[in-house]
């Protein structure tokens, strides 16, 4: 099993950025690909960025394409997701997961999650 703790969430207005992290540990050679989800109060998770082994291919949502980066060190088993240019409605809590057993923009692929960081977006 690998454990995956997020951090950098936080309040920032609109316009600003934040850099979340994700540190995995524990059974850690076949976490990748690695995501990032969101969830927004009354609303269904959904996907925001994925990245594979070694920052060789990276997939973004439509909503965040441009404005979000997500990387990887992959010494140290971190996955960075950079937030530039936020808008009221990223507002949610972010969620990494790792371990996907199919197509890796799906909730439902994934099998290790951490436990959230908040990120609100102020107008």
């Amino acid at each position: 099993q690998v454990q995956l703790v997020e951090s950098g969430g936080g309040l920032v207005q609109a316009g600003g950025s934040l850099r979340l992290s994700c540190a995995a540990s524990g059974r850690t050679g076949s976490t990748y690909p690695m995501g990032w989800f969101r969830q927004a109060p009354g609303k269904e998770r959904e996907f925001v960025a994925a990245i594979g082994w070694r920052s060789r291919t990276t997939s973004y949502a439509d909503t965040v394409k441009g404005r979000f980066t997500i990387s990887t060190d992959n010494a140290n088993n971190t996955v960075y997701l950079q937030m530039n240019s936020l808008k009221p409605e990223d507002t949610a809590v972010y969620y990494c997961a790792a371990s996907p057993r199919g197509l890796i923009t799906y909730v439902s692929s994934y099998t290790d999650w951490g436990r959230g960081t908040q990120v609100t977006v102020s107008s």
